[in-house]
């Protein structure tokens, strides 16, 4: 049987974007005015492509709970949808040329673990004739066509199993002619996101020698015939100093537009640079100095510019951010939701859901019902993270107190929040509650607290004896009576452990298969008693040399205990991490698994980090009437870049 329920889950930054594609004019003979939107204000909208000089463009929205493809033009009252793939949750970059739509999707499983899903395609405009330009096996990213159309460039991974790398990937700038796919010539070696000049040049981003994010270029003959077996020498066209990426060639051949990072600036800007002169023209920085700006791209002729960045608070559109937001799934049995927090946690009934605000944990914990109707603060200004509501009390939830990420010794304590449910049928939004501390703050760092099936009891894992390993704790008392013992211990680390329905089994996340790895986490289920310690392997046999590959964590149950629900990486990066705001594992997506490892499915796939699920252990909930449109913050475009991006070199 298909698992079943419902998982709401986080996104990193994901509710603040509020994308919408923008333009201005690249007219010589004035000074840039104003930037012009595009899109309609509705979702997210981002990674477009004019389809010709009067600001017809194909692009990407997520309005419908997962990234389709729209066309619009001026005049034209809504967004009309481009023929796209049903079974794919993701789709990229699109480029239409000649009437050909090609495009990215990732629905296609590849052969084994650790491989991206991404691959591109191509189909008529009118109707979904598709074909596959990707060979099977093999991994693309970022799609350019040339001007005549007649041949395409991607930045390819080719075969090979992903390496584990997401700062820059390490794909190879391939071309194929349009009409033979199956014909690919690497013409440059390490190299991402190209986009060609004419017929016969090619930019493209990768990260110099140096440390900075920089333009190359290569020459294409014209004709893959004339091209000698070995890749060309790229040669480096941007200089050092600041960073630049995702490039988009103009018209002329001499100039490109760039998104850049300069040393003295906070934000992504969109310049040109005139490769002649080596002069870069800023354009975005006067318009709109505190927003970032993402991924350009230029008209036919290059009378328009266009990106995508934060909408503006003010912007006619979708202002609020949602408590809850329905995410297509591939299960039909399975409802998914994202929601505005992290370390989500069902009430027993399942109409509330415990949350941390932010995942920095500095605005404590709060409650959101379940319909996403209504939001209460119950612990403020403390740093609070990872939440587990007490399986026999509504009124009772266990979090973790203290900084999140830190060493073993670091104090992080236990709480266990005690709060008069009667306070969430009212109006007020602070709850008063009881904070009880249930370890010793000598112990270090006490985190994500599980609470049994019968409320007595809570796993933890702890840093008291200078090793990350679980431990189990009276519910109610603490260790302060000496209710507290070891389950588990080791010279690894052993973190986020989850009860089974039933209470026979903990599931948790550990490095115990090899210590020294500090990010090589994989599943394991042990008895409360500490007896039937095993390893759940997902993603191979042992000794297949991919289990030691796993990086798991979030763990959790399904109501009848058959399933598990997890994040991985399982399906390697699906996008170019550059060219999105910062994810801090952007491989991570959702997973389920049974309890035997059989039956894996992967149930979210796109550029984001999505994590810190929770799986409703109760019956049905009713969600049909879901509360979308009261949001519960105002959209602030609160994002950041990629942390490994740095402007100090």
């Amino acid at each position: 049987m298909n698992p079943t329920g419902t998982i709401v889950f986080s996104t990193v930054g994901r509710p603040h974007y509020g994308f919408d594609i923008f333009s201005v004019e690249l007219d010589p003979s004035a000074t840039l005015g104003s930037d012009h939107r595009l899109t309609d204000g509705i979702s997210i909208n981002f990674n477009a492509q004019f389809l010709d000089d009067d600001q017809s463009l194909v692009f990407v929205s997520e309005r419908t709970g997962s990234s389709r493809i729209y066309l619009t033009r001026p005049g034209l009252p809504s967004p009309k949808p481009l023929p796209s793939i049903p079974a794919s949750l993701f789709h990229d970059r699109p480029v239409i040329k000649n009437n050909r739509l090609y495009f990215i999707s990732a629905h296609e499983q590849p052969d084994q673990p650790f491989k991206s899903w991404s691959a591109l395609y191509s189909t008529r405009v009118d109707n979904l004739e598709l074909t596959r330009l990707t060979p099977y096996g093999a991994v693309d990213y970022s799609p350019a066509v040339s001007q005549s159309g007649n041949f395409v460039a991607v930045a390819s991974y080719g075969s090979r199993p992903w390496d584990g790398e997401f700062h820059e990937l390490h794909t190879d700038i391939v071309v194929f002619s349009e009409s033979d796919p199956n014909k690919r010539v690497t013409v440059c070696e390490r190299g991402g996101w190209p986009t060609w000049s004419g017929d016969s040049v090619i930019y493209f981003h990768r990260q110099a020698e140096d440390g900075w994010w920089s333009i190359f270029r290569i020459d294409f003959p014209g004709n893959l015939e004339l091209l000698s077996g070995l890749p060309s020498t790229a040669i480096r066209v941007t200089p050092a100093g600041l960073h630049c990426f995702t490039p988009a060639a103009l018209h002329d051949g001499k100039r490109i537009a760039i998104a850049t990072r300069r040393r003295d600036k906070e934000f992504r800007h969109i310049e040109i640079f005139d490769t002649e002169s080596k002069t870069f023209h800023p354009v975005t920085e006067s318009l709109n100095p505190n927003f970032h700006h993402y991924n350009p791209f230029v008209s036919p002729g290059s009378r328009y510019l266009g990106y995508h960045r934060f909408r503006g608070e003010s912007t006619q559109g979708e202002s609020r951010i949602q408590h809850l937001d329905p995410v297509m799934s591939p299960v039909k049995q399975l409802r998914l939701l994202r929601i505005h927090g992290y370390f989500p946690s069902f009430s027993p009934n399942g109409d509330f859901i415990a949350i941390n605000h932010d995942f920095d944990g500095n605005t404590g914990l709060k409650i959101v019902k379940s319909d996403g109707s209504k939001r209460w603060t119950l612990l403020k200004g403390r740093p609070t993270f990872y939440n587990s509501w007490s399986a026999t009390e509504k009124h009772v939830i266990y979090t973790s107190v203290g900084p999140i990420f830190q060493s073993a010794r670091a104090t992080v304590q236990i709480a266990r929040i005690k709060f008069d449910p009667v306070d969430l049928d009212g109006d007020r939004e602070e709850i008063q509650c009881d904070v009880k501390i249930l370890t010793k703050e000598e112990t270090g760092n006490n985190a994500f607290p599980s609470c049994s099936p019968d409320g007595k009891s809570v796993v933890f894992r702890s840093g008291r004896s200078g090793h990350k390993n679980l431990y189990i704790v009276d519910a109610v008392n603490g260790e302060f009576n000496g209710g507290i013992r070891r389950l588990t211990e080791g010279p690894w680390i052993d973190t986020m452990p989850s009860w089974s329905p039933n209470g026979d089994l903990i599931a948790f996340s550990s490095t115990m298969h090899n210590p020294d790895n500090v990010e090589a986490f994989s599943i394991y289920v042990i008895k409360p008693d500490g007896s039937d310690l095993r390893r759940i392997h997902v993603a191979g046999s042992e000794g297949s040399g991919n289990v030691d590959r796993e990086r798991i964590n979030h763990v959790c149950f399904s109501a009848n205990g058959e399933w598990l629900l997890f994040t991985a990486n399982l399906g390697g990066v699906t996008a170019e991490p550059v060219s999105w705001p910062n994810q801090f594992q952007p491989y991570g997506d959702l997973h389920v698994v049974r309890l035997d490892g059989s039956g894996l499915r992967r149930l979210t796939w796109n550029g984001f980090e999505n994590g810190t699920p929770a799986w409703h252990s109760g019956g049905e909930l009713d969600m049909g009437r879901l509360c979308l449109g009261l949001g519960s913050d105002q959209l602030t475009g609160r994002f950041e870049e990629p942390l490994w991006i740095s402007c100090d070199m």
